[in-house]
């Protein structure tokens, strides 16, 4: 993997660059639907392509690990083949279900015990094992195994959760170089950033992130629960120290107008769920501000979902129609807003890239936040 900066940005951190892998070349800022199970829900492969135009979308070990299993995804020939996906992908290695599943699982030094959410098998996950699913799956850039802690967190439990993540680190580091990639395409690994929002702690983790000089690096730990002045802080802390000419990926942010702001922070990669999460529910996100297309207001409005043409749906379906399918519960109204939102994401992220290339990002930004955060 490599990774080339075209343009800065005079009054911020932000930067546009590229990532380029052996399955094509990645745009930056750039923003990756999720697509936990091997599918972004409601998503066809070739919406995400043609109408969306994703460059790279995100898969999760664990879930997969789970369902369908790696036997299957193995006979396949690895994931982009089992789904049909021939550009870039990332696997998230589970680290965010040690979070997530803190009901069903028991953390020890050697590895996560689970109880698998769907039937309840025991399953043991170390950081060795999630550096050889994730070589079965095949992801161009995979995550090493760390521990989220949750917000709030007591300093002693972080301290030593940062301490682990780095341990286990290490051993990542060990098992992909006792390793090879399985399907004939290199595979990068990104370390991960702990330490809840104690400053200390998050210097700490990304002095350590650093000393590894892997090819990018990631933050983990966030958009959890905490403030946004606190996720700001602590992003601007760590991308301050993280070497400028790899990749920073911000792991689950978030909103439009976080993602934005983490830009100007230097930050050059995001995924988050809220995009088809929130459009099932009828949240839309538009250039112009946040559609709650459930109200009432919206019944007998014909005009397209947003201001400017972003993608198909803009022009083939109304306010009005997309009301009428969430509120009626009908598959088509999650696709459609779905698109609609992931097509907004993507159109705000090449924005924020062309105008850090003109060098009117900051007064752009400015702007845009206050448009996007706008409730219609």
């Amino acid at each position: 993997m490599e990774f080339q900066i075209q343009a800065t940005c005079a009054n911020s951190s932000a930067r546009a660059g590229t990532i380029a892998t052996q399955r094509g070349k990645i745009q930056t800022p750039v923003f990756m639907p999720v697509g936990t199970v091997g599918t972004v829900k409601a998503i066809h492969t070739r919406e995400l392509k043609d109408d969306i135009n994703a460059p790279i979308i995100l898969g999760n070990t664990y879930h997969l690990f789970v369902r369908p299993g790696l036997e299957v995804i193995e006979k396949a020939g690895g994931l982009h083949k089992f789904i049909g996906w021939d550009r870039p992908m990332l696997t998230d290695s589970g680290g965010y279900q040690v979070y997530s599943l803190a009901g069903i699982r028991k953390i020890k030094e050697e590895g996560v015990h689970f109880s698998s959410h769907v039937d309840g098998t025991k399953l043991f996950f170390t950081p060795e094992y999630v550096m050889d699913i994730q070589r079965s799956l095949g992801a161009d850039i995979i995550m090493a195994f760390d521990e989220c802690v949750s917000w709030p967190c007591e300093y002693g439990y972080a301290e030593k959760s940062v301490d682990m993540t780095h341990r286990w680190l290490q051993r990542c580091i060990n098992r992909l170089k006792e390793t090879e990639p399985k399907y004939g395409f290199e595979q990068t690994m990104f370390p991960i950033v702990q330490g809840s929002v104690f400053k200390d702690l998050r210097i700490k983790s990304a002095e350590f992130i650093a000393s590894t000089n892997c090819e990018g690096n990631a933050i983990g730990g966030l958009s959890v629960g905490e403030p946004a002045e606190n996720m700001y802080e602590t992003t601007e802390l760590v991308c301050n120290i993280l070497p400028k000419d790899k990749p920073r990926y911000l792991m689950g942010v978030g909103k439009p107008e976080n993602i934005l702001e983490c830009i100007s922070l230097g930050v050059d990669m995001f995924d988050c769920v809220m995009p088809t999460r929130n459009g099932r529910n009828g949240m839309i996100f538009t250039t112009e501000g946040i559609v709650n297309i459930k109200n009432a207001r919206w019944k007998d409005d014909f005009s397209p979902l947003n201001v400017e043409p972003i993608s198909f749906v803009d022009t083939d379906y109304s306010k009005s129609y997309l009301r009428h399918l969430i509120i009626s519960g009908e598959r088509l109204g999650s696709q459609i807003a779905s698109i609609a939102n992931l097509s907004l994401y993507q159109w705000l992220v090449r924005q924020a890239r062309e105008h850090i290339v003109q060098g009117d990002f900051y007064e752009w930004k400015k702007m845009m936040v206050k448009k996007i955060t706008t409730r219609l």
